[in-house]
């Protein structure tokens, strides 16, 4: 298939500047696979789709301040760009060598190997490769949590590109189950989650279980192909626990659904379950890709955001629904019903 062929119009306007509050108050488009039907309700509907015994799981992972900007400096100390006129660093993901991180500069062809950025006093990396898919492995003086620590300090929340209001505080671009810090991008399905709806869950008797994905390139980089099976999509890491997949082999054997909070939580899955034939306790890296034709083995149901034009996920959410023009026509009503897109946009409860 063809990239163009998961495009869709979407005017500017539609696309959500800020998190609704209250988040359960954020609009649900309701989408029945089988029926080929949508109904519009709102998130705190949602409790009323749900079966005692359903086990809903969610990726428990927390966002740090990615977006770092700096002074660029020559080997001899040399301002080359100072404060006034950063660089960015927009960190990705640590690599296995300590101190090593993967990254993304901006502008990039001024962060030379042999060059320096300098965050703050204390605070500083030096370029060491530029990767042929765009990216470069930077090199820190610290070990892994000291780099998130002093990147909370310095940096900045890692909104995505097409907020155009970036005074958010990180707080507000995160879901209230966060806990497990690694992610450069929230997984945003889980935004309109409240205590009160997760209250009223448990109350009927939902099963609740986590994984973690560490959201990465491979969730937001765009296709550049013009043939889907051309893309690469790139790794990131995952932590799926002994605790959980019991708790999917039990509602597996009940019948009972799993239902996953979120597109990272269904590559998750899914991702383990390809690459070992089976779901069973992993922790490492993925980089499954999810289209058209794909087998699903563990998700049942899917709690998603509206996701942009021939993106990866939109990709997965039509793969999981099952036909792209249904797909494509329930994305369309929702921008005639004036639904909010993207990542502080609505939701949709897709079973």
């Amino acid at each position: 298939m063809k990239t163009s062929d998961f495009d869709y119009h979407l005017p500017p306007e539609r696309i959500a500047q800020r998190v609704m509050e209250p988040r359960d108050h954020s609009r649900l488009l309701v989408v029945d696979r089988e029926k080929h039907t949508i109904v519009d309700k709102q998130f705190f509907d949602i409790v009323d789709y749900f079966q005692k015994g359903d086990l809903l799981i969610w990726n428990n992972s927390k966002v740090f301040k990615a977006r770092l900007f700096g002074a660029l400096l020559s080997v001899d100390g040399e301002v080359l760009r100072d404060h006034d006129n950063p660089v960015e660093i927009f960190l990705v993901r640590p690599m296995e060598n300590p101190g090593v991180w993967k990254a993304l500069a901006r502008p990039g062809k001024h962060v030379k190997i042999g060059t320096r950025v300098q965050f703050a006093k204390d605070f500083y990396c030096e370029p060491l490769i530029k990767e042929p898919d765009g990216t470069l492995l930077v090199q820190f003086p610290y070990n892994e949590a000291i780099v998130r620590k002093k990147a909370n300090q310095y940096g900045q929340v890692p909104i995505p590109p097409y907020v155009k209001d970036e005074k958010h505080e990180l707080e507000s671009y995160q879901t209230v189950y966060a806990k497990e810090e690694g992610s450069v991008a929230a997984p945003t399905a889980g935004f309109h989650f409240t205590p009160r709806v997760i209250g009223a869950l448990q109350k009927k008797g939902v099963i609740f279980a986590e994984v973690t994905l560490h959201v990465g390139l491979g969730t937001f980089l765009p296709v550049k192909t013009e043939k889907i099976e051309d893309h690469t999509m790139h790794e990131e890491w995952v932590e799926v626990s002994g605790s959980t997949v019991q708790e999917i082999e039990r509602a597996k054997k009940d019948g009972r659904r799993v239902i996953a909070v979120g597109t990272t939580t269904v590559r998750t899955l899914e991702g383990v379950a390809a690459l070992h034939g089976g779901l069973r306790a992993y922790e490492g890296n993925i980089n499954i890709f999810i289209t058209q034709g794909f087998h699903f083995k563990v998700v049942d149901a899917l709690i998603t955001n509206f996701h942009l034009p021939k993106s990866t996920l939109l990709m997965l959410v039509s793969a999981f629904i099952g036909d792209r023009e249904f797909t494509l026509d329930s994305y369309n009503k929702a921008v005639e019903k004036e639904y909010r897109f993207y990542s502080f946009g609505d939701g949709m409860f897709i079973f």
